[in-house]
């Protein structure tokens, strides 16, 4: 049976550098193995950023969404079907950041995919400056995506302070308390950064598997009541990135916004991406990109967010 592990974790809580760092780990030790990029989204920026991976050893899928939950679903079992035959040692799924993980369990569980597929390991990363005021919905995909996990990597624990990483330890288990899940999260917590994790610690991490845990459903409608607005061909200067992202954090009339990514096209013709969140705001060159910016959130006014990218 073919490996498949879940790489799972809120909005902007680094999946696509942790997966950067363990495909290479694997590849690294012999392992032929396949990457699905599973977005709600309509355009899959984190795929575009994992280009480089591709290789003998390595093949990247994607599924993007636009559509219903139903819809998404059957593609992503689709898809699992097809990359069960291509003789993968080992599947890599990394979800949107607003992901059930039931939706995993549930589809692992159906025919043919349920005597081809052994779950692996169920990984998720938490960002170690986690916010406190996060909405009901917030709070039961943490509980989701760490209910489940063998290990939860705090990303960017560098960056906190010890009193910062021991509330977004609470935090998480107050969301599993909340959503009736009896685990209480202690030394399944790697304080790392996903660019210093070592060998040794992916060969625990590879190992770390996944713990049955049951906890109470909640209903999510297609997105998870999250928004996820784009903006096609924007043409903000590069000067004034950082500024406008600032602005729109900031701006109540813009909405609730948990996340910015995408890329931008220079008057050179080479491309930039953008990160952001509360947090912190990384714009970084890359090869090629798609000339997108994705505002994720609640309450999203697309109005609102515009006049910023084109304000002269």
């Amino acid at each position: 049976m073919v490996k498949i592990d879940l790489i799972t974790g809120f909005l902007g809580s680094g999946k696509t550098t942790f997966i950067r760092k363990y495909a290479r780990y694997l590849i690294n030790k012999g392992f032929h193995i396949g990457i699905l990029e599973n977005d709600f989204g309509a355009v899959n920026v984190d795929m575009m950023l994992l280009q480089d991976l591709a290789g003998s050893q390595c093949e990247l899928e994607m599924i993007s969404g636009g559509c219903d939950k139903e819809t998404h679903r059957r593609r992503f079992r689709t898809k699992l079907i097809a990359m069960g035959m291509c003789g993968y040692d080992r599947v890599l799924v990394e979800p949107s950041g607003i992901y059930d993980v039931d939706e995993f369990f549930d589809v692992l569980r159906d025919e043919p995919l349920d005597q081809w597929y052994e779950i692996g390991n169920i990984i998720a990363l938490v960002d170690a400056k986690l916010e406190n005021n996060l909405s009901e919905t917030a709070d039961y995909l943490l509980a989701s995506e760490t209910a489940n996990a063998g290990r939860i990597i705090l990303s960017r624990a560098e960056e906190a302070s010890p009193e910062e990483i021991e509330n977004t330890i609470r935090h998480l288990n107050q969301s599993l308390e909340k959503a009736h899940c009896r685990r209480i999260l202690d030394k399944e917590i790697m304080q790392r950064n996903g660019q210093e994790l070592s060998e040794r610690d992916f060969d625990e991490i590879l190992h770390c598997g996944y713990v049955p845990e049951s906890y109470r459903k909640m209903y999510l409608d297609g997105g998870s009541s999250f928004d996820s607005l784009y903006f096609m061909n924007m043409k903000v200067p590069e000067d004034r990135l950082r500024t406008t992202i600032e602005e729109i954090l900031r701006d109540e009339a813009c909405g609730n916004i948990f996340r910015i990514k995408g890329f931008l096209k220079t008057p050179k013709d080479s491309w930039i991406q953008l990160n952001a969140t509360h947090h912190e705001i990384t714009i970084t060159p890359i090869k090629a990109g798609q000339e997108v910016l994705i505002v994720i959130g609640t309450s999203l006014s697309e109005s609102s967010i515009r006049k910023h990218f084109e304000k002269e």
